[in-house]
């Protein structure tokens, strides 16, 4: 009979957390950010003991992940809704190289050392600095790694300015212009900062996306 209740148990967790992940959304394990760990952990170390001590009700396993599955949709919804939270949530993407040079102040900041960094450079086939004009360590961990093309000339990779409206000052660093340069743009084009969803700049250009072509 126990033997029995312990099978019942795992079939059911096995369908219940299925679908608890579907409704948390389709991330592959790479892509899962600190906060998508850690419920993850969470919701497996619950069913491990539930499983465990199958006498005890199946609703003191239940509601914990239900809570915990409510938390991880309101922290969803709100970092949407809200730059600075998600910022604080996930963090923000971190310039590592840039046109060649290694920002040793970021790694430090993020803990990311120089045996890494050197690792995902061979495994991109790269043997010298100078060919990356940069790479950038995202939220998830990964390093993503732009290089130069053969004229030597800069990629056309889209850096965003301008993310539900907040300016994205490290771009600002990195293409060599001020705010000053982005609010007269904005000034001359009559566009309001707030109404804009996304912006980049691209081969010496600047696009906009506004929330309204979004929502159509």
């Amino acid at each position: 009979m126990d033997l029995v209740s312990v099978i019942i148990r795992t079939i059911f967790f096995y369908i219940f957390v299925f679908i608890l992940f579907r409704i948390m959304g389709k991330r592959e394990v790479g892509q899962l950010s600190i906060q998508d760990l850690v419920v993850s952990l969470l919701i497996a170390e619950l069913v491990a003991i539930s499983i465990e001590n199958y006498k005890d009700s199946i609703l003191l396993t239940i509601i914990p992940i239900i809570i915990l599955l409510f938390f991880e949709l309101l922290v969803g919804y709100l970092s949407l809704k809200f730059n600075k939270f998600r910022n604080l949530v996930d963090g923000k993407p971190s310039l590592i190289i840039n046109k060649g040079i290694i920002n040793y102040k970021e790694m430090l900041k993020q803990r990311y050392n120089l045996d890494d960094l050197l690792l995902e450079l061979r495994n991109n086939g790269i043997k010298n600095l100078k060919d990356v004009e940069y790479a950038i360590l995202e939220n998830n961990g990964k390093l993503n790694i732009f290089k130069y093309n053969f004229l030597d000339s800069k990629t056309t990779n889209p850096f965003p300015l301008i993310l539900d409206g907040v300016i994205q000052k490290d771009t600002l660093n990195y293409i060599e212009k001020d705010e000053k340069w982005l609010n007269d743009y904005l000034y001359e084009n009559k566009l309001d900062i707030n109404e804009i969803f996304y912006s980049f700049y691209k081969n010496e250009k600047i696009y906009v996306i506004k929330r309204n072509e979004i929502l159509r």
